[in-house]
Parts: structure tokens; sequence; C-alpha cells
């Protein structure tokens, strides 16, 4: 029986014996099933697999997340727990940096494009009202562009007199604008204020799109960067789970993405003062037994995972380990 170092999920204690949430329930399994095993443990996830495949191993138990591409060369049991991807980040970030981050993203360009947008349209209505009846926005290019410029004027409240619109038409016009800008830059001012202060407390990343303005790290060869590959969104590798987090905390990335229980676990454990797990998770991920392909255990397995996950024991691991009770 392969399996990989995963906390909670696989655990090795001093002593060479195995603990852990994957660990109890294939011993649990293995013994109501009257099955004699052997665990032996394998360095990575593409090891256990690649073991598994070709025979070296009748079966393989930790953290394994079943994927389409995994599924081409081995088989999975029914999925034992159900989780996602979770996001570390450094708990200090200079206040700069987060206020920097915040006026060079795209919602902030996209924001003012708006405002600008509303502005131009405004701008080309009182143009089109106006031009054959106010002398400052007759003509062409020169009528439009002082039409624009009033408007832009007029959306921030300051100078919108000067060469304000003369016809009725244009001054209802007017007057709806600067009430409506009124709000429009209320609603952009707090939209700002709210991103800035989030990012202070929080720190630049507290979401999936917030990814692709930032330094990823992820382990090589993870389910995790098949994942980000998906996404088209650009990252690091390493080797292990530790030598990601040691990167986030000596600066070299901004954030280091895996699967969020045993991101969660190294955190409070290796890096509760530095280092801190988002309160967000995306993306879909399945823990499962692994086994060879058309292997005769399967069938007596599936139930057997399935009797367990249903059972008040799995519940009570799940809550006593992770401090809840989901799992499917």
């Amino acid at each position: 029986m392969a399996t990989k170092a995963a906390p909670p999920f696989a655990m090795k204690q001093p002593d060479g014996a195995w603990s852990g949430i994957s660990i109890a329930l294939w011993k649990r399994i293995a013994d109501r099933e009257h099955l004699r095993f052997r665990l032996v443990e394998t360095e990575t996830v593409p090891d256990l697999l690649d073991g598994v495949a070709n025979g070296t191993f009748d079966a393989g138990v930790a953290a394994v997340t079943v994927t389409a591409a995994r599924a081409r060369s081995v088989d999975f049991t029914q999925p034992f727990y159900n989780t996602g991807l979770g996001v570390a980040v450094p708990i200090h970030e200079n206040p700069w940096v987060a206020i920097g981050r915040a006026l060079l993203s795209f919602g902030f360009f996209q924001a003012v494009g708006v405002l600008l947008g509303f502005a131009m349209a405004v701008g080309f209505l009182i143009w089109v009202l106006e031009r054959r009846k106010t002398e400052h926005f007759s003509g062409g290019a020169k009528g439009l562009g002082t039409s624009f410029w009033w408007s832009t004027i007029a959306m921030t409240q300051a100078g919108a007199a000067q060469n304000a619109p003369a016809t009725l038409p244009g001054r209802i016009v007017a007057m709806g604008w600067m009430i409506a800008s009124v709000i429009a830059i209320a609603v952009f001012t707090a939209g700002i204020t709210s991103t800035l202060t989030r990012r202070g407390l929080e720190g630049a990343v507290h979401g999936f799109n917030d990814l692709r303005s930032v330094r990823v790290g992820a382990v090589a060869s993870s389910a995790t960067t098949d994942y980000l590959g998906r996404q088209r969104l650009s990252f690091r590798t390493y080797p292990d789970i530790q030598a990601g987090l040691s990167a986030l905390q000596g600066g070299e990335i901004d954030a280091f993405v895996h699967d969020k229980p045993l991101l969660t676990w190294m955190v409070r454990n290796d890096f509760s003062s530095s280092v801190r797990v988002v309160d967000t998770s995306f993306g879909s991920e399945s823990y499962a037994i692994v086994l060879p392909r058309s292997s005769a255990l399967r069938p007596m397995l599936d139930l057997a995972v399935l009797d367990q996950v249903e059972s008040d024991w799995w519940q009570q691991t799940l809550f006593e380990t992770l401090g809840t009770a989901r799992s499917r």
C-alpha cells in the first residue's frame, strides 16, 4: 500500500508509524474487510501514481486528487473527501505596495473608463442639442471638444457654470448629468476606499482573480499546477508545501496555492507567525484511494469507503482533526 506524507491526511511519526485522516480510514477499511497490508512511502504523488499504475503497489492512499489525466492510467475509489484550493499570503504587507496594486488594478482602470465613457456620452448629447444655438458648442471638432470638456468638468462639480448649455433641453440633460455624477463619484470613491481598506487589512490577495496580478507559487507536478495552467495563470513551482511557504515567507512570491486543508495544516503548525490562509477557496478537488486499472478490489472498496464516510466515526475524525465535519 503506497502512501506519501501529506499532513493531516498522511503523517509519518518519528518511530516510522503512519497516522492521519486517510491512514485511519484505510486501517478501518482493512480491518473491516480483513485485508493484510504493508505501507510503503513514496517521495511524491507522481511516484505513488506510477507505482500503482505499473503494479509495484496494489493501492495508494494519502491526499491524492482525482483528475481526468490521472484516471487515464489508474482507477480511483469513491471519493472520501471533497475540498478546494486555498491561498496562503504573508501576514504583513507594505501598505504602499497594497495601495499601488489597488490603483494599478484592472478594476480601477475599468471604473475610470466607465466614468469617462458616461462623461463622453453626455458631452456628445449636449453638443447635439446645443451646437446650432450656443456659440461655444458650435462647430465640429472644436464644439464637440468643448462639450466633452464641459461634461467632464460638470462631473467633478467644479466650474460647471462656465460655458454651460443655454437651451432648455440642454439644461435638462445637464441637470440630470450633474445629479447622476454626484452619485457616480460617491460610488467610485466608496469603492476605492473599500478596496484600499480591504487590501490594508487582508493584503493584496483575497480571491482567485487577485492572483493574476501577483507572483504565485505552487507544488510542482500537482493537481494545483494543472488547475492554474488551465486558468492561464503564471506561477513558480516548488518541490513541496514547505518550500513554497518558505519562499512566500522570504518574499520570493506573493501567494502560494495548494489544497486548502493541507495548506491550512502546514501554516497553522509551522508558519502561523508570518503566513495566513485567505478565507476563500476555489476549484473543486476530491481525494480517493488509488487502484490499478480494473482492480478486483474496486467494488469492495467503493462500498467500504461509502460506509465509512457516512458514519459518525468519520464525521468525528474530521471534526477532531480539521475542526469541520464536511467530507462530501
